[in-house]
């Protein structure tokens, strides 16, 4: 099942996605759908970010390839980070690049998002937790986050997380597909199975520091090959199972 933030005529809501039409549901309290009784032709729904999360919570170096690529050794935890709810954006929105960096990278990743509030889960228990599945771009602002030592910045410019184009129910997280596709090329794949911390650990590790809830979201990590994006190119993440979010790129104003 497909789940999307759609907009008609300047209204948005929820919806799963059908052949043709788009049948308009809320979340009741525990995160289950509740249809409304309204259908909507899906010719006529512009696909938005499809959850709006409180927070992002992001996941470094995690995945055996990557770290690798990059000569770092395996972290014995996983490497946490925040991304902020303001970098959110859609499906066919623009990467903003800040005019002052030299570098900033795409980075694909399979994204968790969290169906109902979730504090000390259990690593068997996340079927109750997790609402679906997404494509995410973790844009990175690269030689700001060398020069920093901390990535808040690098991370966290506005349009450095977009995500879509849909949340899908039914995914294994633990064997699909994660691709970037730069202006047509593959240039980044690798299979979740290489995973060094994989779904349910990072719930559990997660949510025994922080309470997640309804429509947050946690970035799973980056396989090998991330690299730079430029104005004027395509950036899109294929996910197996999912789908492809694309996104252009621009230079931002000073």
């Amino acid at each position: 099942m497909k789940i999307a933030r759609c907009e008609v005529q300047g209204e948005i809501f929820f919806g799963v996605l059908e052949d043709e039409e788009v049948r308009e549901f809320n979340f009741d309290d525990n995160g289950e759908l509740q249809f409304t009784g309204r259908v909507v032709e899906r010719k006529n729904v512009v696909l938005k970010a499809p959850c709006r999360p409180t927070k992002i919570v992001a996941i470094g170096l995690n995945y055996h390839e990557h770290a690798r690529e990059s000569n770092m050794e395996v972290p014995k935890a996983p490497l946490i980070f925040l991304k902020p709810p303001s970098a959110v954006i859609g499906p066919g929105e623009e990467i903003v690049l800040p005019h002052d960096s030299v570098r900033v990278d795409y980075e694909a990743e399979l994204a968790v998002v969290i169906k109902r509030k979730a504090k000390n889960v259990k690593a068997g228990d996340i079927r109750d937790f997790v609402l679906g599945y997404t494509c995410f771009n973790d844009v990175s602002a690269r030689d700001f986050q060398f020069s920093d030592g901390q990535w808040s910045r690098a991370k966290g410019y506005d349009t450095f997380a977009p995500t879509g184009p849909w949340i899908e129910t039914e995914v294994d997280p633990f064997n699909v597909q994660v691709e970037a596709v730069l202006d047509g090329k593959v240039v980044q794949s690798g299979n979740t199975a290489d995973l060094i911390f994989p779904v349910p650990r990072l719930i559990e590790y997660i949510t025994s520091i922080m309470t997640l809830f309804p429509g947050d979201i946690i970035a799973t990590g980056t396989p090998a090959g991330v690299g730079p994006i430029k104005a004027g190119q395509t950036i899109e993440i294929r996910i197996e199972g999912i789908g492809t979010l694309s996104n252009g790129v621009r230079l931002g104003t000073r």
